[in-house]
């Protein structure tokens, strides 16, 4: 067979672009970058931008309108009222509490996860602590309001092993406590912790996981006693696992306006007065003002934990 009468078959279309796109390293990331990063500045940055800008103006007390013109007076009437101050006070606190409350239940059994149980028992351990994410957050919160109820199966409880008087106590507590668990802080509390501490395991287990046992082995045969172990070695190195599980506990529970909406004392949270005066009120600019405070304060608490190393380990 002659040479010149063969014929050569195209180059196929993926394979002409996949040539055109070797060494061309640049284009090629760009390409697969773009998209997700216009839909990340146009979604994600371009709410928040427009967040912030609405918080810089007013509404008009006469009109009920909103006056497009830049102004501090929504932030000022944030942080001079009251009744505002009460708000951020109030739901800063219980975000603070979770966090910590979350911390304390989480270490331990995220550090038997990581070091104690069997590749059996952690996944057991795993699907544990998953499971109740895969449920309907709705059907979660109603259910602990009915757990929560005067007469409802913790109450039953307690009072079937004597402990009555112990609720009965902690009912009476000034400014966390009220009728009964589903109508005090002490209950919105209670359901708070069960709902974010999930968030709070999971990172603590990643990162109790990459602590070498060399370094536990080492600390003891330095005449450590377990409990130097543990403040010198284990925590500084969780410290990332912390950090980014008391992100999502503080965040969400700044966030929450349903589970206080349902269970609790009366009061507004940050995320209930978000909701209602964007909602019912229609002041957008006061509703954009409360969204900011979650921001700067989940802002200065990266900052801070950055400068004291709680991400040096990632």
């Amino acid at each position: 067979m002659n040479a010149a009468s063969l014929v050569i078959a195209p180059e196929p279309p993926l394979r002409r672009v996949s040539t055109f796109l070797y060494g061309r390293r640049t284009f090629y990331v760009s390409v697969l970058l773009i998209p997700p990063l216009l839909w990340f500045g146009t979604v994600y940055l371009g709410s928040l931008f427009n967040l912030l800008v609405n918080s810089f103006y007013a509404i008009d007390e006469f009109t009920a309108k909103i006056v497009y013109i830049p102004t501090l007076a929504t932030f000022k009437q944030l942080v001079t009222q009251p009744a505002h101050i009460d708000i951020i006070v109030r739901t800063v606190g219980m975000a603070l509490a979770v966090t910590i409350a979350c911390a304390v239940i989480a270490f331990p059994i995220a550090n038997y996860m990581a070091r104690y149980a069997s590749p059996r028992m952690k996944a057991i351990f795993y699907v544990g602590v998953m499971l109740p994410m895969w449920a309907s957050y709705l059907v979660k919160v109603y259910a602990w309001r009915l757990i929560l109820a005067k007469q409802g199966i913790l109450s039953w409880l307690l009072d079937s092993v004597g402990l009555t008087s112990v609720l009965d106590s902690m009912l009476q507590l000034p400014g966390v406590g009220g009728p009964s668990l589903s109508s005090s802080y002490i209950g919105m509390f209670i359901v708070f912790v069960y709902m974010w501490l999930p968030y709070m395991i999971l990172p603590l287990a990643a990162a109790l996981e990459r602590v070498p046992i060399s370094l536990l082995q080492a600390s003891a045969d330095l005449g450590a006693r377990p409990g130097q172990t543990f403040r010198n070695v284990i925590v500084p190195l969780a410290l990332p696992g912390l950090a980014a599980g008391s992100v999502f506990t503080f965040s969400l529970t700044l966030g929450d306006y349903i589970i206080p909406s349902v269970v609790g004392a009366p009061g507004y949270f940050i995320g209930m007065m978000v909701y209602q005066q964007q909602g019912t009120a229609g002041n957008l600019p006061l509703a954009a003002a409360f969204s900011v405070v979650p921001i700067l304060l989940v802002m200065i608490y990266l900052t801070l934990a950055k400068r004291a190393g709680a991400f040096d380990a990632l």
